[in-house]
């Protein structure tokens, strides 16, 4: 069921969607830059970085100025900490975008193409769904896509992992990819880290939504789980 917010209470859940699908753009935007070797993209992926922090800072202002002006009951005080929660991990996943947009600018100066990206689309794709749907958690009050979105973050750990074996094994059999590995190493980390950002939304909205913590409930899930035979 929908709830009743204050104007000002409306303000901060639209500035968090807004900056929410300015992340994500970005997060696009810097592996389009990636995947078509455009050098022209990574420009504009630290350009747009700065508007995400700006809508931080917005935020801030408002989750201030809400308490400042009303008495928030508990789940709307409990929802104005989480704004400002998940607009750190939002504006977290800007940077981890720029840091992309850059390693991928170091790697185009020297005139080699980003041809070979290991996992890297597939991580993609599962942190961007992941983005998505925690805002989505937001947007619906859904705790049970919340609890969905852990289990691709398990995933995208794995492909990270194994994109750390892959690009260091290319760098022993061919040291002139040392540069160009190094690189795609520490690219694959920042996406594993921009997952890592949509799962502590998820947690933050289902605490919201529920007073528990999601890791109690997969903890709980696990243990009740039928062992493989």
């Amino acid at each position: 069921m929908k709830r009743y917010f204050h104007e000002e209470l409306e303000d901060v859940r639209s500035h968090l969607m807004l900056m929410g699908e300015k992340a994500i753009a970005n997060v696009n935007l810097a592996m389009r830059a990636l995947l078509e070797s455009d050098l022209s993209a990574t420009d504009k992926v630290r350009a747009a970085d700065d508007r995400i922090d700006e809508i931080e800072k917005q935020i801030d202002e408002e989750v201030a100025r809400y308490i400042g002006l009303r008495a928030p009951v508990a789940r709307d005080l409990r929802l104005l900490f989480i704004a400002i929660k998940a607009s750190h991990d939002l504006e977290r996943v800007g940077d981890e975008a720029t840091s992309i947009a850059k390693r991928t600018r170091k790697i185009l100066e020297t005139g080699r193409a980003t041809d070979d990206l290991g996992r890297l689309p597939r991580m993609c794709e599962l942190a961007i769904g992941m983005l998505k749907d925690a805002l989505h958690c937001f947007i619906d009050e859904d705790s049970t896509r919340a609890i969905a979105i852990s289990e691709r973050d398990k995933e995208v750990d794995s492909l990270n992992r194994e994109n750390f074996r892959y690009f260091v094994e290319a760098m022993k059999n061919d040291p002139s990819l040392i540069s160009y590995g190094t690189e795609m190493v520490f690219i694959s980390k920042a996406m594993e880290r921009i997952a890592d950002h949509a799962q502590n939304i998820a947690e933050e909205v289902y605490y919201l939504l529920t007073t528990r913590t999601l890791k109690d409930v997969l903890i709980e899930r696990a243990a009740s789980a039928p062992e493989a035979p």
